[in-house]
C-alpha cells in the first residue's frame, strides 16, 4: 500500500531508548545536545515580534509566486549586508529551509539522480533525499589544523547522475567555513561537470572571527542555489520562514527560475502574516544573535578550561556555528559511550556516527546550552573518562 521511497526502519534506536528511561525516572538531565533556541533561555523581544505579526495587510490574499515583496525585500537587504548584491526576482520564500531544498531537489534531479553531499554532516538530508527519489553521495571532509573539502575524493564521486554539489556555510557540526579559494575551485568541478551548488547557510552569521564570512548569495561562476532562513538566524523556527537564492551564468539562471517559479507556484506555502513581519525579524536578528554569540563563546572558554586540566580528551577547531566536536578515547563505539554517558551521569550527547563521521571516538556537542548545564555535563564527560 504504501511508497517504497517511505520504507524506513522506523525501530527506536538505543540512545532513544535510553532517553525516554531517563525522562521517566525523574533523574536531572544535562542536555548538551540543544537545538531549539526558543528553549534556551535567551531574551526575545516579544511585544516586537508578536506586534509584527499584527499586520492588517494579513487579511487580503496576494498569491506571489515568489513571495510578498516585502519580504524578498528585506532578504535582498539580509544578504547586501553580507555584501552580496541580489535582485528581487531572484528570490524564492520558502517555509523553511527543508522545503527550499526540496524545490531544488525537484529542479535539478530525476528520480535516482545524485548529488554530492559533506561528511560530517547533519542527518535530516538523508531524508529530505529519500523523499525526493534522489541519491546522496558523501564527500570527504577532512582535518588538519582546520577542517577543509578533499577535493581529490570528491571528484572521484562524480558520475554521469550527479546533478549537484552541496555545501554548508559553515558545515553543521564541524563549524568550518567554505574558503574563497574552495569556492573557486568549486565553480570549476560544477562548470566542468554540468552540476549546480547548493550552498547552505543558515549558520553563516554565527562566526566566531570578526572578519565576516562570503556569502555565496551573488555566487556567478555556476548556477548557484543559496538557502537560508528565520530558523537560526532569528532564532525564530516556529516562524516558518526561509528562502533560496538563484545566481551564476545568466542564461542557466533564467531557466533556473523560470522553473523554480512553477514550482513554488504550485504550493504557495508561506503564510502573510509570517512574510509581512519578515522584516521587522530580521531587524530584530541583532539581538539574539549577540546573546548567542557571547553564550557561545563563554561555553568554548569553559570547555577549554576544563579540558586542559585532563589529557583524555581534546575538542576540533571551529570557525561558526552552534555546536563543538569533542575527540574521546575511542574504547568503544559512540553510541555505547553516549548510553554510557546517559545512564551513568546523566548527561545527553550526540555520537559522532550520527553525523557520519567515518570513525569511532567522537562527540557532538552544542555550545548553546545553558552554561551552569553545559559546565556541569562537561565535567561529568571528563570525569567519566578520568575514572575509565
Amino acid at each position: 500500500m504504501f511508497s517504497e521511497r517511505t520504507k524506513w526502519n522506523l525501530a527506536v534506536n538505543r540512545l532513544s531508548e535510553a532517553r525516554a528511561r531517563h525522562r521517566t525516572s525523574g533523574t536531572r538531565l544535562f542536555d548538551l545536545t540543544a537545538s531549539n533556541p526558543t528553549e534556551c533561555g535567551f531574551d526575545y523581544e516579544a511585544r516586537a515580534i508578536l506586534g509584527a505579526l499584527q499586520n492588517p495587510r494579513a487579511l487580503d490574499y496576494e498569491p506571489n509566486s515568489k513571495g510578498l515583496e516585502v519580504a524578498r525585500c528585506a532578504v535582498a537587504k539580509y544578504c547586501a549586508e553580507h555584501g552580496a548584491a541580489v535582485p528581487l526576482d531572484n528570490i524564492v520564500l520558502t517555509t523553511s529551509t527543508s522545503e527550499a531544498y526540496s524545490f531544488v531537489f525537484r529542479l535539478l534531479c530525476n528520480p535516482g539522480d545524485e548529488l554530492l553531499i559533506p561528511a560530517p554532516g547533519y542527518p535530516l538530508f538523508a531524508f529530505l533525499a529519500e523523499i525526493q527519489d534522489v541519491k546522496l553521495v558523501r564527500y570527504p571532509l577532512i582535518y588538519d589544523h582546520g577542517w577543509q573539502i578533499d577535493f581529490h575524493e570528491l571528484e572521484q564521486e562524480i558520475t554521469s547522475r550527479t546533478k549537484g554539489v552541496i555545501v554548508v556555510h559553515p558545515n553543521n557540526p564541524t563549524g568550518h567555513f567554505v574558503k574563497p579559494q574552495e569556492l573557486s575551485k568549486l565553480n570549476a568541478l560544477c562548470t566542468l561537470h554540468e552540476m549546480a551548488l547548493i550552498a547552505d547557510q543558515v549558520f553563516l552569521d554565527f562566526g566566531l572571527s570578526s572578519q565576516g564570512a562570503i556569502s555565496c548569495a551573488a555566487n556567478s561562476g555556476t548556477l548557484t542555489f543559496t538557502l537560508s532562513g528565520l530558523s537560526k538566524i532569528c532564532g525564530l523556527p516556529q516562524m516558518k520562514m526561509a528562502w533560496v537564492i538563484t545566481s551564476g551564468p545568466k542564461e542557466l539562471e533564467q531557466q533556473a527560475l523560470e522553473r523554480l517559479e512553477v514550482i513554488a507556484d504550485t504550493y504557495l506555502s508561506p503564510n502573510a502574516p509570517v512574510q509581512l513581519a519578515t522584516p521587522t525579524f530580521l531587524e530584530l536578528r541583532h539581538g539574539f544573535q549577540k546573546q548567542v554569540m557571547a553564550r557561545v563563546r563563554r561555553n568554548l572558554a569553559e570547555l577549554d578550561r576544563q579540558l586542559a586540566g585532563q589529557k583524555a580528551c581534546s575538542r576540533l577547531e571551529l570557525e561558526g556555528g552552534w555546536y563543538v566536536i569533542l575527540r574521546v578515547p575511542a574504547v568503544q563505539t559512540d553510541e555505547e559511550l553516549a548510553i554510557r554517558l546517559l545512564t551513568r551521569t546523566g548527561v545527553y550527547v550526540h555520537p559522532g556516527h550520527f553525523f557520519d563521521f567515518a570513525n569511532e571516538g567522537w562527540l557532538v556537542i552544542s555550545l548553546i546550552a545553558a552554561e551552569s548545564d553545559f559546565a556541569e555535563g562537561l565535567d561529568r564527560i571528563l570525569a567519566l573518562h578520568a575514572r575509565s
